[in-house]
């Protein structure tokens, strides 16, 4: 299966589809610069998934590995999820402008 992801923010939202990657990204929200380790400890999921999860995660831009002697520090990295809420925003923009009017409209007839 060929997988040509010409939007950046395909693959952002390809990364974010699954409840497991979405979990780290909260809890590196929560406390950035844990290891894998730490980052696997409550999830009920293995060591080697939570690796591959990251390698996604990273893939996408939305997380970076620092090496520290030993040790191997995970950070979010918040610019892809700026890009995400922006093409939101202008969607939210367009349903609420079309909802105002809509409103004023059904207000508007007796």
């Amino acid at each position: 299966m060929i997988n040509e992801q010409t939007n950046p923010l395909d693959g952002i939202f390809a990364a974010l589809s699954d409840p497991k990657r979405r979990a780290l990204l909260a809890r590196l929200a929560a406390q950035d610069g844990l290891t894998v380790g730490e980052l696997a400890g409550p999830l009920p999921i293995s060591m080697p998934a939570v690796t591959r999860h990251l390698d996604v995660l990273e893939g996408a831009g939305l997380v970076s590995r620092e090496k520290q002697g030993r040790r191997v520090l995970c950070h979010l990295r918040p610019a892809p999820l700026r890009a995400v809420r922006d093409w939101l925003t202008d969607y939210e923009t367009f349903w609420t402008e079309g909802l105002d009017r809509l409103a004023a409209l059904l207000e508007a007839k007796p």
